[in-house]
């Protein structure tokens, strides 16, 4: 966009000053406010398609088709892949492009899938492959995760960046919880008949639609992009080139931040995508469709949450705690299992949802550790090379905004490991037991790189 394009640009916000209390009180917080509950609408609808095969993938046998449990798992992983990878390229656009261009541009494209899905269900003809290119598809919106929390990161002073990262990843986040819970309410209604969606017979003798479990989110996504369009900001001196936000890969804390998201992030998304075919393979009896939709509300509440308790007690020490009871939850699990403990249905759903509760909470006490690390670090290093104020609030903004996409985009990797790993398990054992060991170790690593890098003093340059 030419400067004289960009002058006339009423969506352009060239004099953004978020840190100043007069410009905040005054006019700063209005246009946050605005930029960050449309930005949670339209994450929340990419959490919905990112994870719908969590609830498709369950019914493809009950409509025909004759997918084995692991590839039935590799389906509600596959998003999770495709969305860590497209991570990292995403999480430089709103610098380049803007986050209401980019904000447009990203959500629309989920239509694709969407329409794409809702026909291919309805053939049984429909090869495995063409479900694997759908799911990988379906990665795109996971992906939005990192431009988004980039985005609304521009928008807030430091004080308020974990209630607001917590507000925009939490609600978000709530997509996957309403996904989970409007699915099995739809496919049970001819919502779509005049498409030419027909429904499959059940043995109870009602009628299947699973089209309606993805076509149901295209007129919402148009709204979305709408919205979009209509009501966010680009903010000038958020503008940055890929070559600039490059060097934070070198921070050391980066990485070690990453290992923390991908633990809690990680679990939430990872077990949001396997929770109802473990519960399936567990507990064969139980309709677990009816219930898998709580734990990601609760996980999603959570981060909210974590992000307000991290702002008000420290990161740290929330995040700390956090991982204390995950580890804690994880070693009950073992007891709840048929054949290794009382194989109690409900003891695996309760501890279960503590387990999202607290990845939750995790997701976002560590996102706020991410916001104010990277800042601080930042400010110290433009300084002590004699930078301005004005510099290293800048560089501080930007180098935050591209550890939140690279950070945001490893954690992302658990959506896949988890459920790929519960498929493992299962078929080399025929128990999950194997893959819980491994979370139950990863959990412990993470106490202690928490408590010895974080915890017991600040965190050097």
């Amino acid at each position: 966009m030419s400067p004289q394009n960009e002058k006339n640009n009423r969506y352009l916000l060239n004099d953004w000053k978020p840190e100043n209390p007069a410009f905040w009180e005054n006019k700063g917080k209005h246009i946050a406010r605005k930029n960050l509950w449309i930005s949670v609408y339209c994450l929340l609808l990419a959490f919905c398609v990112w994870m719908l095969f969590s609830a498709v993938a369950v019914n493809l046998n009950k409509i025909g088709f004759n997918f084995t449990t692991d590839q039935l798992f590799l389906l509600t992983a596959l998003p999770s892949l495709s969305g860590a990878i497209l991570r990292v390229p995403y999480s430089f656009m709103v610098p380049l492009f803007g986050g209401r261009r980019w904000t447009v541009l990203s959500t629309v494209i989920l239509i694709v899938p969407c329409v794409w899905l809702g026909f291919a269900v309805q053939n049984t003809a429909t090869p495995y492959g063409v479900f694997i290119i759908i799911a990988l598809l379906c990665g795109f919106a996971g992906a939005n995760f990192a431009s988004s929390m980039g985005n609304i990161s521009f928008f807030f002073p430091k004080a308020r960046q974990g209630s607001a990262l917590g507000i925009n990843g939490g609600l978000g986040n709530l997509g996957v919880s309403v996904m989970q819970l409007a699915a099995p309410l739809v496919i049970f209604l001819p919502l779509f008949t005049f498409l030419g969606a027909d429904g499959v017979a059940q043995p109870d003798g009602s009628l299947l639609y699973l089209s309606n479990a993805a076509w149901i989110w295209v007129p919402l996504l148009l709204i979305a992009t709408l919205a979009a369009w209509t009501g966010m900001n680009d903010i000038a001196s958020s503008k940055a080139s890929i070559a600039s936000q490059l060097p934070v890969l070198k921070r050391l804390h980066l990485w070690l931040l990453s290992l923390l998201y991908l633990s809690t992030f990680g679990s939430f998304i990872g077990f949001s995508a396997g929770f109802a075919m473990l519960a399936k393979t567990q507990f064969p009896d139980v309709n677990i469709l009816q219930l898998a939709f709580f734990g990601p509300f609760i996980g999603a509440l959570a981060r909210s949450a974590g992000g307000a308790l991290s702002d008000k007690f420290g990161g740290v020490r929330v995040t700390l705690i956090n991982f204390i009871f995950m580890a804690l939850f994880t070693a009950l699990l073992f007891l709840t299992l048929p054949g290794s403990g009382s194989g109690s249905f409900m003891a695996f759903y309760l501890i279960f949802m503590g387990l999202f509760l607290t990845a939750g909470l995790g997701s976002g006490s560590t996102f706020q550790m991410i916001a104010v690390i990277f800042r601080q670090i930042t400010s110290y290093r433009v300084k002590l090379r004699g930078g301005t104020d004005e510099e290293a609030q800048h560089e501080a903004v930007t180098d935050t905004a591209a550890a939140l996409g690279f950070i945001s985009a490893i954690g992302a990797v658990g959506g896949f490991f988890i459920p790929k790993a519960f498929g493992s398990s299962l078929a080399l054992t025929g128990s999950p037991v194997g893959a819980m060991k491994i979370f139950l170790v990863f959990y412990i690593v993470c106490v202690l790189v928490t408590w010895l890098v974080y915890g017991r003093r600040k965190p050097q340059k």
